[in-house]
């Protein structure tokens, strides 16, 4: 299967500390708690899908600078094509969470002036897109005049992350031309579920998926017209909840565009999700296909339909 993908490449170090809130002294010593690896949800989008045996057409924007170069030779690596990264940026951009031994984390992201470029959909980018099985469109700047392209014949996903207006201004573009629409339960103004059908009603998505953390997650499927809620996928072994957003994402879109129902499709995201977050940094931990469905063969996500 082939998928593209557009969004942000970074730098990534991920800091240990005691606890939140954080205290002020003067130094710490927390070995083995500080690390750096290439990140960003593009890299983390494109790295999940080849993980579950995924083709990935990747593009973003870097800086002409040691960062990048860094991040170029770890898509060489991984073996993700890099020919659409431009090194147009200032900088690269570069981020940096914190946090502490439940999981809990504090992310800073510094996007340098990746905010002002944009990706004009022509020929070439929508010709590339609808070769794709389905399209992963982060939302940032770059990519609001190309999901707002009416050459895209491809299934278009997105997650927005944290959102707490269903106006958001930011966000509109990409809520209103997603096929697929994910987001975050942490900012909802109201229950999870009143919002999910708030979003449906206004935006018309084929599928919500509220991510809940802890609590699982929930899935509106307009085709079915069925909402559902499901439990979590248990794991003993949290280390650090950053990127769990972006795997559960990026292998939604992988089982569904293979065929899977959305529920089916979630119910292997979560199991994927969950090993993922064992290991510290967003970009690290995934599993294969394979693995994923041999622990699915005796998964014991609760499903409650609402």
């Amino acid at each position: 299967m082939k998928v593209f993908v557009s969004g942000l490449l970074n730098i990534e170090t991920t800091v240990k500390i005691k606890k939140f809130p954080v205290e002020y002294y003067p130094i710490d010593y927390p070995f083995f708690g500080i690390n750096s690896n290439v990140s960003g949800v593009g890299y983390n989008i494109s790295k999940a899908l080849c993980s579950l045996g995924d083709k990935v057409e990747l593009t973003s924007f870097t800086g002409n600078d040691d960062e990048a170069e860094r991040i170029i030779n770890k898509l060489k690596r991984d073996n993700i094509a890099f020919e659409n990264i431009r090194k147009v940026l200032k900088n690269t951009p570069c981020s940096a969470v914190l946090y502490d031994e439940s999981g809990k984390r504090q992310i800073y992201c510094d996007l340098k002036d990746i905010q002002e470029q944009n990706i004009e959909p022509n020929k070439n980018i929508t010709e590339l897109i609808n070769s794709c099985d389905i399209a992963a469109l982060c939302n940032i700047n770059f990519n609001r005049k190309l999901i707002k392209s009416k050459d895209i014949n491809s299934p278009i996903a997105t997650d927005v992350h944290v959102l707490g207006d269903i106006e958001d201004e930011y966000n509109r573009d990409f809520m209103e031309n997603s096929d697929i629409l994910f987001l975050s339960d942490e900012n909802l103004p109201c229950g999870a579920v009143e919002f999910i059908k708030k979003i449906e009603d206004k935006y018309k998505n084929k599928i919500i998926v509220i991510g809940m953390g802890e609590k699982g997650a929930l899935l509106l499927d307009s085709e079915s017209q069925k909402i559902y809620r499901l439990g979590i996928y248990r794991n003993d072994n949290v280390v650090n909840t950053v990127g769990a957003g972006d795997a559960l994402f990026s292998a939604f879109i992988h089982f569904y565009a293979k065929g899977e129902s959305p529920l089916e499709a979630l119910k292997k995201s979560e199991i994927f999700a969950s090993k993922k977050v064992s290991f510290n940094g967003a970009s690290l931990g995934f599993s294969s296909e394979k693995e994923i469905e041999e622990k699915y063969k005796s998964n014991n996500i609760s499903v409650e339909e609402l």
